[in-house]
């Protein structure tokens, strides 16, 4: 599939994660002004850890803004839970079981039969409309970038 772009509207998705047993996209886009939702490829890696831990380190700038920040990738509920609790992660933590999701966002990678989300965030609005979609990204700066750009939008 193709990854989705701006002005797009985020499909709806339920899964399991960390902090609800079904975890409805919708439900969080109707609780907060935007939803962070980020894709990337697996827990207690280099990257994927200075990225969380970016967006942990900003969580409560973001926050201000009426923002949600969600993680997406394959691993596992017992394995997002252990990656959160080491390095204290507030928001949630959403398992894509078999990578459905990151397939409907069209971020799904295969790389010699081993599947794994793209590093990409999408930042959508209460309506479902992505209003941005970011390609490249810094892991360690990532929070900073996200709490730049919802300050950008006043």
């Amino acid at each position: 599939m193709t990854k989705l772009t701006e002005g797009q509207i985020a499909p709806d998705f339920t899964a399991k994660s960390i902090k609800r047993e079904n975890f409805r996209l919708y439900d969080v886009l109707k609780e907060n002004k935007y939803t962070i939702l980020y894709f990337y490829p697996k827990d207690f890696t280099m990257g994927c850890t200075k990225e969380a831990c970016s967006f942990r380190d900003y969580y409560s700038l973001i926050k201000n803004f009426g923002a949600e920040v969600i993680g997406i990738s394959l691993d596992d509920i017992e394995t997002h839970k252990s990656f959160a609790k080491e390095h204290n992660l507030q928001f949630d933590l959403i398992h894509d079981e078999g990578g459905k999701i990151s397939e409907l966002y069209g971020v799904l990678k295969n790389i010699f039969g081993k599947k794994f989300a793209s590093r990409v965030t999408f930042v959508i609005n209460k309506d479902g409309k992505i209003i941005k979609v970011f390609n490249k990204v810094n892991a360690s700066d990532h929070g900073w970038e996200i709490y730049e750009f919802l300050k950008s939008l006043g």
